[in-house]
């Protein structure tokens, strides 16, 4: 299977650097700030101090693991799977809306679980969307100006993924999948005037649901005003912006802080950013900014060196999975986007996310590998061209 080459290759610089391990540098960084947040953030909680930094150093060795198995694998063979792994996500994503077969939290049907292992199925179908999409692309990349094979296709993969996640309901993850699949379709080349009605669309119909949900629609007016609505709607954010306020800029000291003993819900998990804030600063509040830039920097860098779409839109959706849920998370943190539980990468207490985390940095890894070995095989040929 031969995809079109994206790009011709691009002349070297004297200094070489390897964006994938800029990457994987940034991450353990990001891990390790996690796992000592996470610890002074659940020091006091009734299940005892190790508790959570236990389950989350299980967490990570798994997700080191399966980033390392990833790594090695050949992407290029597991397209021959690629609809098998889109169905059994489908599958399982239907699993999860089956009473008594999906586990519910907090009125939310998103898990499926053995025992006290649970597994968060959308996590793991963004990124079946992303693989089964940057397949179907790159063998239709001729045909993507046409509206039946260059959109109306592709839109039904990232909408039965999206459509599905929405019906758990998980809103939040639904657009994020609908985001990344959209970008992926104008990387690819899809034209302008089937996207802007699409994102349109999509927009009102978000907006319709978020109004007939009586929930949703109470904590998006308390998120207009949050000082006025602390007590009730915007409780959490408002706690959260206090730990920030209560931090300054050099921190409580780890194990100081307060707001996550007696105020901040949720604070090992969707609102740990706020705990750092509050602890360690702003110093490292914009350090774990900065990382995260570094990240897509970095994979901005390496996907100029994408031998094919194919790699190219899988790495771009690996990148979009890190970076957009990490900004979605900061902004609910800090007030810019009303509350929304979603996890920040690599920092957050949940072993779905981490797993998945785990996958897409191997793939980046994997695809840094394979385009070094593509590159090199390259400049020996032409090397015996010119002998």
């Amino acid at each position: 299977m031969t995809d079109i080459a994206l790009t011709p290759e691009l002349p070297r610089s004297r200094i070489q650097i390897n964006p994938a391990a800029v990457i994987v540098v940034c991450v353990i960084g990001l891990t390790i700030l996690g796992l000592t947040i996470l610890f002074s953030a659940t020091s006091s909680f009734k299940l005892g101090p190790y508790y959570y930094l236990s389950k989350q150093l299980i967490g990570v060795a798994l997700a080191t693991g399966l980033a390392f198995v990833v790594s090695r694998v050949d992407l290029e063979s597991m397209r021959k799977h690629v609809w098998i792994i889109g169905g059994i996500s489908l599958v399982m994503l239907l699993l999860v809306l089956i009473p008594h077969v999906g586990i519910t939290v907090k009125g939310s049907r998103r898990w499926l679980g053995i025992g006290a292992l649970r597994l968060q199925v959308s996590e793991f179908a963004k990124l079946a969307m992303v693989f089964c999409l940057a397949h179907y692309l790159a063998i239709n990349q001729t045909k993507i100006n046409e509206f039946k094979c260059g959109f109306l296709y592709p839109l039904c993969i990232i909408g039965a993924s999206a459509g599905l996640i929405i019906l758990e309901p998980d809103f939040g993850t639904a657009a994020l999948t609908l985001a990344i699949g959209l970008m992926m379709l104008f990387l690819a080349g899809a034209r302008w005037r089937y996207i802007l009605p699409t994102v349109a669309s999509a927009a009102l119909v978000f907006t319709v649901m978020v109004i007939n949900n009586p929930n949703r629609l109470r904590r998006f007016v308390a998120f207009l005003d949050v000082e006025g609505n602390k007590s009730a709607g915007t409780y959490q954010l408002y706690q959260s912006l206090a730990a920030f306020a209560a931090g300054g800029t050099d921190g409580a000291g780890l194990g100081q802080g307060r707001q996550q003993i007696n105020f901040l819900p949720e604070a090992h998990t969707d609102f740990i950013f706020a705990v750092l804030g509050e602890e360690l600063g702003l110093w490292f509040t914009l350090g774990v900014v900065v990382l995260f830039v570094a990240i897509f920097v970095a994979g901005l860098i390496h996907l100029r060196r994408a031998p094919n779409l194919f790699q190219f839109l899988l790495a771009t959706g690996c990148l979009l999975l890190i970076c957009l849920q990490a900004i979605i998370n900061l902004g609910v943190v800090t007030g810019v986007f009303p509350t929304k539980g979603m996890s920040l990468p690599f920092i957050s207490a949940g072993l779905s996310n981490l797993l998945l985390m785990g996958l897409l940095v191997g793939i980046i890894v994997n695809t840094q590998h394979s385009w070094a070995r593509s590159s090199l095989s390259g400049h020996h040929r032409k090397m015996q061209e010119v002998v």
